[in-house]
């Protein structure tokens, strides 16, 4: 199934992709809640994010998770519709 939204083409409905030839933002998915659909662009390209958590990770980077999932918290919770939410659950 494949969705073309605003000349974008998607796999589907909460996918996230990489956008590599895009200037600011990272990645790009078409977020769907209920009948809401919204095309988020979240991600600092060539950013060096903490990634997945790792079994030996630094003491720096554990304080990096820390602060990004703190200062995030409400846009976090607000659910699919936010670019926080995105970027906490394919970032770090």
């Amino acid at each position: 199934m494949s969705i073309e939204y605003r000349g974008e083409r998607f796999e589907g409905y909460n996918k996230p992709k990489r956008t590599p030839n895009h200037p600011t933002k990272s990645h790009v998915v078409l977020a769907k809640e209920g009948s809401q659909i919204k095309m988020i662009r979240f991600g600092e390209q060539g950013a060096s994010t903490a990634g997945a958590p790792k079994a030996n990770e630094s003491d720096k980077m554990k304080a990096k998770r820390k602060s990004f999932k703190a200062r995030h918290a409400k846009g976090i919770k607000s659910g699919k519709m936010s670019g926080s939410y995105w970027s906490n659950l394919v970032k770090w």
